[in-house]
């Protein structure tokens, strides 16, 4: 059995300017994700997180999406670069993507 990494993807409902993202956007990118992987995971629920950057606070509403993928450097590459996409694609400062190892039973 090879080992997991899950990819935890906070992803923001509404842009910096609070502006509501277009469902179709977080479609799209929950789409590619299965795709890539065959098989995803998010919460319903919303994340409300709260940061500041440069002296400016953000509020943020997220959906946390999960990906359990074979650990390997070619994955963490497909995220970190992936990450920089994201942020574009999202008009964010930042993206909240972590990596923990998962022991499947």
């Amino acid at each position: 059995m090879s080992a997991l990494r899950r990819y935890e993807i906070l992803l923001p409902l509404r842009f910096n300017n609070g502006e509501p993202v277009p469902e179709e956007l977080i479609g799209q990118t929950l789409l590619k994700l299965r795709q890539r992987f065959q098989g995803i995971s998010s919460e319903t629920q919303v994340i409300h997180g709260y940061w500041e950057h440069k002296g400016r606070l953000y509020r943020d509403e997220l959906v946390r999406v999960f990906v359990d993928a074979e650990d390997t450097e070619e994955n963490r590459r497909f995220f970190v670069r992936w990450k920089e996409e994201l942020k574009i694609r999202f008009g964010q400062v930042e993206v909240w993507i972590t990596a923990h190892p998962v022991e499947r039973i």
